[in-house]
């Protein structure tokens, strides 16, 4: 593994584990890197898995150096429809417009790093 692709793994870790103890101090019960098998018969990867008594939410996280865009919400929407989550969570550093009212539309928050690093103060 190249030096280059050490420091990927390492800043991906880290976002991991901002986002476990954001969740864990915002009161969710949190899950690591869970598998699930669809209503279609398709398996559903989910970075986390995060539960506040009834409500549990499917969490993706993309340490991407560029924006986010809109297909990757509704991807994430489909895969948390699939699976029977309601209103999902996606972290990245920043999104298009059209990812921003896909989301809003669609109940899904979408978190940043420094969002994220405030909650945590």
């Amino acid at each position: 593994m190249s030096s280059d692709e050490k420091a990927k793994s390492k800043t991906r870790l880290d976002l991991i584990e901002l986002a476990r103890r954001y969740f864990r101090k915002k009161g969710y019960k949190v899950e690591s890197e869970t598998t699930l098998e669809g209503y279609r018969g398709l398996s559903r990867k989910f970075d986390l898995i995060v539960q506040k008594s009834r409500l549990v939410q499917g969490v993706w996280i993309r340490d991407w150096k560029r924006t986010i865009g809109v297909n990757v919400v509704i991807n994430l929407d489909k895969a948390s429809e699939d699976v029977g989550f309601k209103n999902p969570i996606l972290i990245g550093g920043q999104f298009s417009g059209h990812a921003k009212s896909y989301a809003n539309r669609r109940k899904i928050t979408l978190l940043t790093k420094r969002r994220m690093s405030l909650g945590l103060r």
